[in-house]
């Protein structure tokens, strides 16, 4: 008999993380840099909404802030702390929240995810009388990541789910920022860039390492053992670090990863 968890398991998107993002909530904990930064670009909102909270990360935590989460799927929302505010089961599309809600809104690691991405950006605008908050990718960016040379379907792929950070500035509208990210050398978050100098920890922690970052759901597991292994003989040849031994020196790394901040136009 099939689990009755998988087999009312809504996906959130085009990913099923009852099935593919066991380790998920092991492998992508909050980084506290990433986390100031979006903390700044909330500013002094107090009522916020988190939308595809997923596990948590980045939710604001202190006491002065009203966080309500809004999660689709149900092995996402069961990972939750309990320290953290139950999450609403909802999507994007489809907030089930009057007009001017919330202080300020915010999505990390989400919009890429979205069928409707229009939709799901209007409807955070609708229910937000301050900043929306959106933390993405650059798909122009993303193939700049030195694993593209080793998994290069992984991140052809994951280039075309991003939606371009134009595109969500103009459904948006307002006063809109696109910033970048600087991700530190020890990035709690462990998505693929997170990875930037530590190519050793990424592949002796598969299968939770690739399971943990979603685009890797979308090559087969011979691909994907190809992949890896290419990545553990160069690393084992010295091959690595003669490419890309530079990053092991670097405290940050500038890559794909940014913000984009909508504050409604002052009238």
């Amino acid at each position: 008999m099939q689990d009755q968890k998988e087999s009312v398991e809504r996906p959130g998107g085009d990913v099923n993380y009852n099935v593919f993002g066991k380790s998920y909530h092991n492998f992508r904990q909050e980084e506290p840099e990433i986390k100031k930064a979006i903390l700044n670009a909330i500013g002094d909102s107090k009522k916020i909404l988190n939308v595809g909270a997923g596990a948590g990360s980045y939710e604001p935590t202190d006491e002065k802030y009203e966080v309500t989460p809004l999660e689709p799927s149900a092995s996402m929302r069961e990972k939750r702390p309990k320290h953290l505010a139950q999450a609403v089961d909802g999507v994007a599309e489809n907030i089930p929240f009057p007009d001017n809600h919330f202080d300020a809104s915010m999505t990390t690691f989400s919009v890429h995810q979205w069928p409707q991405l229009e939709k799901g950006l209007t409807e955070m605008r609708r229910v937000t009388k301050g900043p929306v908050v959106i933390l993405t990718c650059d798909p122009h960016k993303v193939m700049d990541f030195w694993m593209y040379d080793y998994a290069p379907n992984v991140f052809q792929t994951e280039s075309t789910r991003y939606p371009d950070l134009n595109k969500i500035s103009q459904v948006l509208g307002g006063s809109v920022e696109i910033v970048p990210v600087p991700i530190p050398k020890e990035c709690h978050d462990l998505f693929n860039e997170g990875y930037y100098a530590r190519p050793e920890f990424f592949v002796n922690n598969c299968p939770g390492s690739y399971s943990s970052c979603s685009a890797w759901s979308f090559v087969d597991d011979e691909t994907r053992n190809i992949y890896i292994n290419n990545i553990k003989k160069d690393l084992d040849s010295g091959e690595w670090d003669k490419k890309y031994g530079h990053y092991r020196n670097q405290s940050h790394y500038i890559g794909s990863l940014y913000l984009v901040i909508s504050n409604p136009k002052k009238e």
